[in-house]
């Protein structure tokens, strides 16, 4: 799997923007991909050294249309933290 298809968007709320002075970076990935892929993904797209990953794996929400009952898209996230020496990734660009 290439690594620009891994990583779909960053994660962009309040709570993950809050952790970008810790280096804590919040992305949604393919649901297909493993740790390691991830990781070596973000190291080569970004120029990064990843010291954790943790992975979430988010189920779809409940959702009605009129009588049609389904289920929003299922997703995988990926909370990704940088080493101190590391450069910071540019979400917004400036």
């Amino acid at each position: 799997m290439e690594s620009h298809k891994i990583i779909l968007k960053p994660v962009i709320t309040e709570a993950s923007t809050a952790e970008l002075d810790n280096k804590r970076y919040t992305f949604d990935v393919d649901t297909r991909a493993t740790k390691p892929q991830i990781k070596k993904a973000i190291e080569e797209v970004f120029d990064v050294k990843v010291v954790k990953l943790n992975v979430i794996n988010v189920k779809g929400k409940p959702k009605r249309m009129g009588r049609y009952n389904g289920y929003t898209k299922k997703r995988r996230k990926a909370i990704v933290t940088l080493s101190a020496d590391s450069k910071a990734i540019k979400i917004f660009e400036e």
